[in-house]
């Protein structure tokens, strides 16, 4: 199944294809969250939410040929969920790495992770599903204060908070060299979209988060 809903993933926990299991990536997920097996998954290897999963390609996937691509292909043609795509960007498959993130970028407009082994993709997944939990958790609060306003003076909130409610677009801004989440939070509170915060100067970054931590929002 790659239709979103047809996974149902209970709130912090990861649900993983029966293949991974006993892997080193599943190994080193046990104990910072609550990962469980699916042998139904298909082409997804990790659920991180009923919208939201990873397909893995690792070293060996890049050097066999062009399978991989053909299971992206098939995953984007036939789902609705937000795929990540988690690459292993190693010194023998880094010379096939441009032509992938031409494939998962540009071509199929897919977000792409390069990771340079499964001890750093599970690090990865976890502050994923971390993120997840937080901005969740964030969106919630900021109802709860928005709900106190008056929402006709502010015609823009609803569009804000729907904006914050996309675990992508928080996972985006913690890209950002210096941001964090509490960071992220406050940006996207404060600008509402990816858009907005790629055009605020320094001075309108300086009053949400300092001098340091908005040159380098800046620069970057």
């Amino acid at each position: 199944p790659v239709t979103a809903g047809s996974i149902v993933v209970p709130y912090g926990h990861v649900i993983g294809n029966e293949k991974w299991r006993g892997s080193e990536i599943a190994q080193r997920l046990q104990g910072k969250i609550r990962l469980i097996f699916d042998d139904g998954l298909g082409l997804v290897d990790f659920h991180l939410s009923n919208r939201t999963c990873i397909l893995y390609i690792s070293e060996a996937d890049l050097v066999a040929g062009d399978e991989f691509k053909r299971r992206l292909v098939r995953f984007r043609n036939a789902s609705s969920l937000g795929g990540i795509v988690i690459v292993e960007k190693t010194q023998i498959s880094d010379q096939y790495f441009l032509a992938v993130q031409k494939l998962v970028v540009l071509e199929l407009g897919m977000v792409l992770l390069p990771v340079a082994n499964q001890g750093e993709a599970s690090q990865l997944i976890t502050q994923l599903v971390s993120s997840m939990c937080y901005v969740t958790y964030g969106f919630v609060l900021l109802q709860v204060r928005e709900q106190s306003k008056d929402h006709n003076s502010n015609p823009f909130l609803g569009k804000r908070c729907s904006q914050l409610a996309e675990p992508s677009v928080f996972r985006t801004v913690l890209q950002i060299p210096g941001v964090g989440k509490t960071k992220a939070l406050l940006l996207l509170q404060q600008f509402g979209s990816i858009h907005q915060l790629c055009n605020a100067s320094v001075k309108e970054l300086e009053l949400v988060v300092g001098q340091t931590v908005a040159q380098q929002i800046y620069t970057f």
